[in-house]
């Protein structure tokens, strides 16, 4: 199984090119783990870990994982397993996720949980989780463990922020930050930073990736934030307009209410807090967005966040995989054209 990137916007994959042919040989020793780790003798388990592992997701963050290894010089062979390791820590957040939003479809396809039931769902998403941390011991780097299950513990935490949060559109541009950085980013820097880290990289080496990792993980989220208003389905692997069905509080959300009338504030609780969604109110959501700079002001906090990525690069002297990561970055953020 190969490395999946949907085609459609050529222009804006060419981003991801360099980083696809750094990491090309290493990804599929990355994907074959991931295979052979998914598999079980209880038949329930390969089907719903399969499922989303082969519906085409991007694998940016085990990339990320390679890339940074590289970007350090490390020259040994631990990095694969890490990199699956930090891919099935992605997977099972996205099926417990599903299983908390009550989300119906996953990258284009219907939702592990539509088809094998809530339950089984999550107990999968630990499953993976239990076979990434195997795979971390079998590694045998103390420090990257610690790295990645310090990660899984923010990651749990900022599930349970979200869900205290949920439908509350009193949620101020700090929490929700706070929500994404623990929910997303925190992945996203450990993937970057267990690369230094095995190559035993001065701090500062390994402080500047996670400060990479962090921030582009901030900037990927806040663009997928303003595609679910205004994006193709095809480069957001589920149907544009579902987190307004599910009532989530984006930062689209939050800047349009903290500037909206009454009336409009009036409309946004209707919606997202009562879930009282009329036929139409997509596209007053989405005009209304517009009106106060909502999805507009959301990209330019990702162009910022994506900025300070790049910048905490600058340590690091020229090479291939600097330029790579650094291309990742627009990549990243470019998705909203």
């Amino acid at each position: 199984m190969g490395v999946v990137i949907p085609l459609e916007e050529v222009a804006h994959e060419r981003r991801a090119e360099a980083l696809l042919t750094l990491v090309a040989a290493d990804m599929e020793r990355v994907n074959q783990t991931i295979l052979a780790h998914a598999g079980s003798h209880v038949e329930m388990i390969p089907e719903i870990a399969n499922h989303l592992i082969a519906s085409g997701g991007k694998r940016l963050r085990p990339m990320l994982t390679l890339a940074t290894a590289g970007l350090c010089g490390y020259g040994g062979d631990g990095h694969v397993k890490l990199a699956a390791a930090v891919e099935f820590m992605h997977t099972a957040t996205l099926l417990h996720d599903d299983v908390v939003d009550e989300s119906d479809m996953r990258r284009g396809k219907l939702a592990a949980r539509m088809l094998w039931g809530n339950e089984a769902t999550v107990l999968v998403g630990d499953y993976l989780l239990g076979q990434a941390f195997k795979m971390m011991v079998e590694v045998g780097s103390l420090p990257c463990l610690d790295v990645l299950s310090s990660a899984a513990v923010v990651i749990a935490e900022g599930e349970v922020m979200q869900l205290a949060a949920a439908k509350d559109t009193q949620t101020s541009e700090d929490d929700y930050l706070a929500v994404i950085r623990a929910k997303t980013a925190a992945l996203f820097a450990a993937a970057c930073e267990v690369g230094p880290t095995l190559a035993h990289r001065p701090k500062a080496e390994i402080a500047a990736c996670r400060g990479y990792g962090v921030n582009l993980g901030i900037a990927f989220q806040l663009i997928d934030d303003a595609l679910d208003y205004g994006g193709a389905s095809a480069k957001l692997g589920k149907n544009v307009g579902d987190d307004f069905r599910e009532g989530k509080i984006t930062l689209p959300v939050v800047l349009s209410f903290r500037r909206g009338s009454e009336h409009e504030r009036a409309f946004w609780r209707r919606t997202l807090e009562q879930g009282e969604i009329a036929n139409g109110d997509l596209e007053t959501a989405i005009a209304t967005m517009h009106k106060h700079r909502g999805l507009e002001d959301t990209i330019e906090r990702a162009r910022h966040y994506g900025a300070m990525a790049r910048d905490a690069l600058e340590l690091f002297p020229a090479s291939a995989w600097k330029a790579a990561l650094i291309d990742v970055v627009d990549f990243c953020i470019e998705r909203v054209h």
